[in-house]
């Protein structure tokens, strides 16, 4: 077995919880039952690490069943990374049948013509989802193991998953690899990015219920008020307009827990109204602007903005609007055409 094998192995081991290693050894499946029994898993991981090793060493692993490991740890602690996004598109609405070893051959043909030196690894998973881990090279070095771009797809859906490595140059050629492979032949990134890759499947599935319902802030009955009942007058309408706010985020965020989204983007463009009197512009020309959100939390924390008395409720649309935004990517991209590579509002 290859000496930078052998310390991939041992790093990825040393990364997982000791309490985990037996669990996701018998997941990867390339040790025998027989060789785990012979594994103390009681004592310091260094030293389970490097009985792994030997073990790898008496089956010539190789680094497909190193990374084969990886991806698989990959999966379990999928919040360590951070994912974007990504939408393809067909010319046609037809559907096509899938065919996993077609994908598989295409993905691969694609990124060796380009760049001969990477390492492709796939694995399967039962909610139709494909985890493809990719280590990059160059023309003249071997790919480093240690900084791969992962990805993952949903078989017969347009959306795809992307972690990608520092290497930006490398994220144009995997997203050719993906149009070629799927038989799409646009792709564009959403600009919607977390540690959550579930929270972001909960939004781009539709998993993710949120009203998108606005009202009109209800102004407080009150008028003339006599001093006696000023206090209980004051309570009761403090009573009311929490209960007026929590009843308005319930119509717009729904009553679960938000997905965790941490970062969104899209451009705004909107006319410049003023006096014609004033003559401030010479030309009818739209105002526009890039916005974006980022937060550990973001829609937990638009949600709370009201409640805590930081905004007025029910919040304006071009808040609430993140998540249907992100589903209505592409129809957005063709009615406005002056920015194809970001949400427009109208």
């Amino acid at each position: 077995m290859d000496e930078t094998v052998a310390e991939y192995i041992r790093r990825t081991v040393l990364k997982i919880p000791r309490d985990e290693i037996k669990m996701m050894l018998q997941n990867w499946g390339f040790l025998s039952e027989a060789q785990l029994q012979t594994l103390n898993f009681h004592q310091i991981k260094d030293n389970i690490s490097q009985e792994v090793v030997q073990l790898c060493e008496e089956n010539s692993a190789d680094i497909k069943q190193a990374a084969a490991l990886d991806i698989i740890y990959n999966h379990i602690y999928q919040n360590k990374r951070m994912w974007s996004v990504y939408q393809m598109k067909k010319s046609g609405e037809e559907l096509e049948y899938f065919d996993i070893t077609d994908f598989k051959k295409k993905f691969k043909r694609r990124l060796r013509s380009a760049l001969k030196n990477v390492t492709i690894t796939f694995k399967e998973y039962e909610d139709n989802a494909i985890w493809i881990r990719v280590a990059w090279g160059t023309p003249h070095k071997k790919p480093n193991q240690y900084k791969p771009s992962y990805v993952v797809y949903h078989s017969q859906t347009p959306y795809v998953f992307i972690s990608s490595s520092v290497l930006k140059s490398t994220l144009p050629l995997l997203c050719q690899a993906l149009i070629v492979a799927s038989n799409y032949h646009d792709i564009r990134e959403m600009e919607l990015r977390s540690h959550s890759l579930n929270s972001l499947k909960d939004i781009v599935f539709k998993r993710y219920s949120q009203n998108f319902q606005t009202d009109t802030p209800k102004p407080l009955q009150g008028g003339n008020v006599e001093p006696e009942n000023a206090d209980i007058r004051i309570v009761e309408e403090n009573k009311s307009e929490k209960e007026r706010i929590h009843r308005l985020n319930q119509e717009v965020f729904g009553s679960g827990p938000q997905p965790k989204l941490e970062f969104a983007q899209y451009r705004l463009e909107t006319m410049f109204k003023s006096d014609p009197k004033m003559d401030v512009l010479d030309k009818k020309e739209p105002f526009r602007c890039l916005v974006k959100f980022s937060s550990p939390h973001l829609l937990e924390s638009l949600k709370s903005l009201a409640p805590a008395g930081m905004a007025d409720a029910p919040l304006s649309p071009l808040l609430t609007c993140i998540p249907h935004k992100a589903r209505n990517y592409f129809k957005i991209r063709e009615k406005k055409s002056l920015y194809p590579e970001s949400f427009v509002s109208p």
